[in-house]
């Protein structure tokens, strides 16, 4: 999949829900010059448009309150790449050049276990895509704020969701954080021209070629063993078959089992035939698409088997007190288990973001136990947490032999944590940069420097 510069969702053309009766609207918007003003972005009742960038994307759901999932770039749609994404893969958001020429095949009402929202006002396409998809996650963290939204507009129709998202104070400041004066003022230029050229019921004309490229944002999601289309210009979800997951899938998603990467069949292989078809009906020079998925974060499970490892470690250190106090400056045994040099943590800790909370919520493992407790019979439920290579007789060399096990075990997951932290201040360090606006201060050195 090639993509130009990240494209946006282009404000050119805007098709959206005037209310729940009312036909689609589509509208064409031609900008004009825009008069110099300052406006608090905070209290603008519009949204702007959103570059599909992965940083941004991250921050905004960080912003929102969401945790435990992860924004991360499809860069191909071919089947090694669709494998390397992080299990579970809770969703997928398309961006792509919009036009309504597709046969429409919605659902004939939203069903009761979906949760879509309609798009309700213009560019705010990608919140929209995001929201249908993380309302639609089952066992992850919210916010406070999104999920009193979420049981709030449980009963509602996907219209009165978009009505309700496009007047939530709180998804729109964080939408538009990342707006500058300029956006903000462009986009009061065009809803006023829209405002004096539109006809109720009518489709204004635009000649062809004058129309600035339109993109837009939509949604892929499993839901109940089914995959859904959620697209906020659409009425209602899109069916992409019915019990068209496997029932391996079905019981990962939901929280039964995760035993690692689940096989090639799983649902967003279903998807990609629905995005190449989408992909081929555009002519070469307008192959502006750009695919995100919405994953599982690894960061949070890498902290879980840190807190298991650490509960592990102390366990067996203390066992190693126990049964040879001392140990640490015996000659062999300091050299077999030196763990200063590591860095090795046995307590919480603030630069891995290991809390006391998760360490009492933590158990030792099965295997650790066992040796612990002199059980010869030590199995390997778990390998990541103390899998024992070698004689398990309740000796030094087994307890020293586990102990290093865990210790360079511990180095890789802090490792993995420490990437994925370095990853989101990087992300943090983006949206930082693009929420930064640079105009109205350039302005008043400018006007300073005329009067010199």
């Amino acid at each position: 999949m090639e993509e130009s510069s990240r494209p946006k969702r282009s404000g050119a053309v805007r098709t959206y829900f005037e209310s729940e009766e009312s036909s689609l609207v589509s509208v064409a918007a031609t900008p004009s010059p825009v008069k110099k003003r300052t406006v608090d972005k905070r209290n603008w009742n519009g949204f702007v448009e959103v570059e599909s960038e992965p940083s941004f994307f991250n921050v905004m759901l960080r912003d929102f309150g969401v945790s435990g999932v992860k924004v991360q770039e499809v860069i191909s749609l071919d089947e090694e790449s669709l494998n390397c994404l992080p299990r579970p893969v809770y969703g997928l958001i398309f961006l792509f050049r919009w036009r309504e020429d597709e046969e429409k095949k919605e659902e004939p009402e939203c069903p009761n276990g979906v949760w879509f929202a309609n798009q309700t006002i213009d560019n705010a396409c990608a919140t929209i895509a995001m929201l249908n998809i993380v309302n639609n996650i089952q066992g992850i963290e919210l916010g406070e704020n999104l999920q009193a939204f979420k049981d709030f507009t449980k009963d509602f129709t996907p219209p009165l969701r978009g009505d309700a998202i496009a007047n939530f104070q709180f998804v729109k400041e964080i939408h538009n954080s990342f707006a500058r004066q300029i956006d903000i003022l462009n986009e009061d230029v065009q809803m006023k021209e829209k405002a004096r050229s539109k006809k109720v019921g009518k489709e204004i004309e635009v000649a062809e070629g004058d129309e600035a490229p339109c993109f837009h944002f939509i949604a892929f999601v499993p839901v109940e063993g089914k995959v859904w289309k959620l697209d906020g210009l659409e009425r209602q979800p899109q069916n992409l078959g019915k019990d068209s997951l496997p029932s391996m899938w079905c019981q990962l998603y939901s929280g039964v089992t995760f035993a690692g990467d689940i096989e090639t069949s799983d649902w967003i292989f279903h998807v990609k035939p629905e995005l190449q078809d989408r992909m081929a009906r555009y002519e070469d020079g307008q192959t502006e698409f750009s695919i995100l998925g919405l994953v599982k974060a690894p960061i949070n499970g890498a902290i879980s088997q840190l807190a298991q490892n650490v509960k592990d470690l102390c366990a067996l250190r203390e066992k190693l007190n126990y049964v040879r106090p001392g140990w640490e400056t015996e000659t062999g045994a300091s050299d077999h288990a030196n763990l200063s040099g590591q860095g090795v943590i046995t307590g919480q800790s603030l630069a891995y973001s290991l809390t006391q909370a998760q360490l009492d919520k933590a158990e030792v493992s099965h295997n650790v136990q066992a040796l612990v407790l002199g059980d010869t019979a030590v199995g390997s439920d778990n390998p990541k947490a103390g899998d024992i290579q070698g004689p398990a007789d309740n000796g030094l060399d087994s307890l020293l032999t586990c102990l290093r096990q865990l210790a360079n075990h511990q180095a890789d997951l802090r490792t993995s944590i420490s990437e994925e932290l370095e990853a989101f201040h990087q992300d943090r360090e983006r949206a930082a940069k693009r929420r930064q606006d640079w105009n109205p201060p350039v302005e008043l050195l400018l006007k300073f420097l005329s009067k010199k």
